[in-house]
């Protein structure tokens, strides 16, 4: 008996998924949901405006999916689509972000005061989401997603030297957030 489901190579999914299969979308939908989640979670404040996100990048991704070359590999292609995405909902939200001063930065902290040497990935992700907008943009296009400081002024529509500042100063706030933690652990422990 034949078999009418789709396979699972994310390039067939994608090639149904733009004929309208919508079986294709979903099964593409679930397979790289929880990858999409967490490059968005990276650029947003919370989880809401993350869903909505991948949402509006899954939707990019169903429509213009005729542009995926195929001599590509197709995370790349989808990572960059979602990383465009944020960029798109940052830049349409920036107005109503909260602009946080350097010096009112250097005091937020992480509630999570665990020792510096147990601090695990989600605890150093929860810092990067405590800096400042501005701040967590470029410093997740350039530590994590490997963008050049020109290419970052491109996307944000900020100076290459605003990008430097700010990713100078995101990796400042970072690291008085963990001496603080680790200040915490050691003043509990005393």
């Amino acid at each position: 008996m034949a078999n009418n489901l789709p396979t699972e190579n994310p390039e067939e999914l994608l090639r149904m998924s733009v004929r309208g299969d919508r079986m294709s979308q979903e099964k593409l939908y679930r397979q790289f949901y929880g990858f999409a989640m967490g490059v968005c979670m990276r650029y947003t404040k919370n989880r809401e405006e993350a869903l909505e996100v991948v949402n509006d990048g899954f939707l990019k991704v169903f429509t213009k999916g005729e542009q995926y070359d195929p001599k590509y590999p197709f995370k790349a292609w989808f990572r960059r689509i979602i990383v465009n995405t944020a960029l798109d909902f940052y830049r349409s939200q920036q107005k109503h972000y909260f602009h946080e001063n350097i010096e009112e930065a250097y005091e937020v902290s992480s509630n999570d005061s665990s020792p510096l040497s147990q601090l695990n990935h989600e605890e150093l992700m929860a810092m990067v989401q405590e800096l400042p907008t501005g701040y967590r943009m470029v410093f997740n296009l350039f530590v994590i997603d490997g963008y050049s400081h020109e290419e970052i002024s491109n996307q944000l529509g900020i100076s290459v030297g605003t990008s430097k500042s700010n990713l100078s100063r995101a990796r400042e706030v970072l690291r008085k957030m963990i001496l603080k933690t680790e200040k915490e652990y050691i003043n509990k422990a005393d």
